[in-house]
């Protein structure tokens, strides 16, 4: 095979993610209208699942910056350490600025980082290793330099198997820690980028990964199931066409190891880059094309639903008599003696980790009630009340509950049943511990606000905080139970139906062409054999499970509750007090600065807001120190012994004002291009070089950027507030990317 990449738009490259796109998007148009089906039948039949206890908040962290803070990033094109104003806004996207001068006049920001797919490495040990074991036989010899020196004893680094790397480095150990776990909390909340309110669009193309890469014989959990839908697809595309790649172009990368580490990463890069964009067009035709097919499918459900269920039970009926005896055998066999084990291995750490965030929530909650008593009383209490409602968004304070979660580990049956990485059951239980820590602190800030209605003195007031908390806790403890218990179940049939369809493919599946003949052609869309087997190998497991799971609670295993306790009625007014305006803390009970940098107002205009945003932490300012809602001032520069230019004296020139540019948003965080004048835009230029070039016998060129939405690169710096968007990427004749 051969990788044209060169001009013309690179077809080859093109022409195999494409026949890789048709083919997954054939799946997916499948699964839309069984996923479309299942949605509107789960509407009419509902679930019976328990009534949460807690509130949960409708608009959460508006307007609120997780961090803000200064790092040191790596320039590629110079190969030197610049310090960077960084913040994370409240949709959790990383944003560099040249300094926090650019930020507070809306300069553009260098670049807007996309974390799903990433991992975070605290090493360069760690990411050498990486980078050498993403490209076999270019590990440098002993004593030769490595691809990247780090200036300071704390580097952070994002890697990515496809996309670009970024480099950042801290002064401190506490700093870098501190980092560590806001850019944790990034890739957690960017790998969960399909919305869970998607009822048809998420499990019709969760779906479709799924029976896509079975088709390809790729059972098991897949790590890169991260981020949005173009950014998983892409990743789709490149874990196949990867390999074809790599043993095309890897032989003809010419220089020294680490030189051709940096080709490889680049080249990578670049073709991620097409791939999305390609990826991008083709799934958002498909999505509209079925989006307006929808009513029609609706209206065509709504009137044969009996019959659809009724077809589909019968087809049922027929596949379970097929190969329920054989799917017993296995289940009887390989999966039931470990499910046990398993359970246990995954309740341990969780149920910690939900207990942690219990005690949490205690702390905050008694700490703030002492501070009523001893400080400042009622006229505080707006101020402490708005940290508080922040509490599931700070990384530092959560990360004692999230790092529970660490151990979890199947050790010998992790290989048994090919679970590639436990890594998706980590980041599941911690958005859950995240999802019922905020419901805690929103029902405890609902029911303050409502007693506060009665105009209670200090000591009421301590006595009233005392018995929500307790009333709270309550809730807290029946709402978690059933969280858990659902997370298990879930995590049970990720890790065991895979196995089992592994195991029964050989004598299964072959014989399910015979069964298309009993569905009827209206029906086709909605009812699919391959989607009914699984049902049906998922019931042979699931009596197992759910007993598993229901022996755990009969024996209050880590405090769970047993299914026939239920909390019916408790409060039966608590959900009419959340259908109110959301509660302004600093406003209503506070000087308007809401606990977050001084002078914020509400009635600022949008540009003023955004700029004095309240902020939840510093990472860079100790919690002890006493201002950890307060912006930090910028580190002193490290200096590099890299023979990089000593990184103190650009301290004075990133506080220089820029003049605006323009551009469009870049996927992953791809650095600006500086327009020719203030204020216009640039002149068209020719693709960029790329490092392709460099191979002999092809006429290689760059490759031009991505510019996916706000959504996807996860900021939005374009609105009304009249901040310029974000800028686009640049290369220069070596094909490395460029800040100016």
């Amino acid at each position: 095979m051969s990788w044209d990449l060169g001009q013309g738009g690179c077809p080859s490259l093109a022409q195999k993610t494409g026949r890789v796109l048709t083919e997954f998007l054939r799946f997916y148009e499948d699964q839309y209208g069984v996923a479309l089906f299942n949605s509107m039948r789960h509407e009419i039949e509902g679930t019976g699942s328990p009534q949460a206890q807690l509130l949960w908040r409708k608009v959460p962290l508006e307007e609120r910056i997780i961090f803000s803070g200064n790092l040191f990033q790596y320039q590629e094109d110079n190969k030197k350490w610049r310090n960077r104003f960084s913040l994370v806004p409240h949709n959790y996207g990383l944003v560099l600025y040249e300094n926090k001068v650019a930020y507070e006049r809306q300069i553009p920001p260098r670049a807007v980082i996309n974390s799903a797919g990433y991992k975070i490495l605290t090493s360069l040990d760690q990411y050498l290793e990486l980078v050498g074991n993403s490209l076999p036989g270019t590990t440098p010899k002993s004593g030769s330099a490595p691809i990247l020196k780090c200036p300071t004893q704390f580097p952070l680094i994002l890697w990515h198997p496809s996309a670009r790397h970024y480099y950042f480095c801290m002064m401190t150990e506490a700093e870098q820690d501190k980092w560590q776990a806001v850019l944790q909390d990034c890739v957690r909340h960017c790998n969960n980028g399909i919305p869970e309110d998607s009822k048809v669009e998420g499990p019709a193309f969760t779906d479709a990964i799924r029976m896509y890469r079975q088709s390809k014989e790729l059972y098991g959990t897949w790590e890169m199931l991260c981020g949005n839908e173009v950014q998983i697809l892409s990743n789709l595309v490149m874990e196949e066409l990867g390999p074809e790649l790599k043993a095309e172009l890897v032989p003809r990368l010419k220089g020294k190891p680490q030189e051709r580490q940096r080709q490889w990463i680049q080249i990578s890069d670049a073709v991620y880059r097409m791939v999305y964009e390609q990826a991008k067009a083709r799934f958002e035709a498909v999505l509209s094309k079925l989006q307006l097919a929808r009513p029609a499918m609706e209206a065509v459900i709504r009137t044969d639903m009996d019959q659809i269920i009724t077809s589909k039970e019968h087809l049922a009926s027929k596949i379970r008599a097929s190969i329920l005896p054989k799917a017993e055998v296995c289940v009887r066999n390989h999966v039931q003696p470990y499910i046990p084990s398993i359970l246990e291995a995954l309740m341990v750490p969780t149920s910690q980790g939900f207990t942690e965030v219990r005690d949490v929530f205690f702390k905050e909650v008694t700490d703030m009630n002492l501070n009523v008593i001893n400080e400042g009383g009622i006229d505080k209490l707006g101020e402490y009340m708005e940290k508080l409602s922040q509490l599931a968004y700070h990384p530092l304070k959560m990360h004692s509950c999230y790092e529970k979660m660490e151990p979890l580990r199947l050790d010998g049956l992790q290989q048994r049943f090919d679970v590639s990485s436990m890594s998706v059951f980590k980041q599941r239980a911690q958005i859950h511990m995240r999802e019922q820590m905020d419901n805690a602190v929103y029902t405890f800030e609902t029911l303050l606000h409502q007693e506060l209605g009665k105009g209670p003195t200090k000591e009421e007031l301590c006595k009233s905080i005392q018995r929500i908390l307790e009333r709270v806790l309550k809730k807290y403890d029946y709402d978690s139970s059933t969280v858990r218990k659902r997370f298990f179940r879930e995590a049970l049939l990720q890790i065991t139906i895979p196995f089992l369809l592994k195991k029964l493919a050989p004598t299964c599946k072959s014989e399910l062409s015979r069964f298309q003949e009993l569905i009827f052609e209206d029906f086709a869309r909605f009812i699919l054999v391959e989607n009914t087997y699984e049902e049906v190998v998922l019931q042979t497991v699931m009596k197992d499970i759910l007993q598993a799971v229901k022996e755990a609670a009969v024996q209050r295993k880590h405090n769970l509750y047993r299914d026939s306790v239920v909390m019916h009625n408790s409060d039966p007014n608590l959900h009419l007090l959340a259908e109110g305006a959301p509660i302004d803390w600093g406003e209503e009970y506070g000087d308007g600065s809401g606990g977050g940098d001084p002078g914020i107002q509400q009635a600022a205009p949008l540009s003023e807001k955004r700029r004095r945003a309240k902020q939840v932490v510093s990472v860079v300012q100790d919690e002890d120190a006493g201002l950890p809602f307060e912006a930090a001032p910028e580190p002193p520069s490290p200096s590099s012994p890299d023979g990089v230019t000593e990184l103190r004296g650009l301290l004075a020139g990133d506080l220089q004002a820029e003049s605006p540019l323009l551009a469009g948003p870049l996927l992953n965080g791809a650095p600006v291009q500086e327009s020719p004048q203030p204020g216009l835009a640039p002149e068209a230029t020719s693709p960029p070089a790329s490092p392709l070039r460099q191979l002999p016998s092809e006429k290689l060129v760059g490759l031009e950027p991505s510019k996916p939405s706000d959504q996807e690169t996860g900021e939005q710096v374009s609105g009304p507030g009249g901040c310029p968007p974000i800028h686009t990427t640049t290369e220069d004749s070596a094909g490395v990317q460029t800040e100016f």
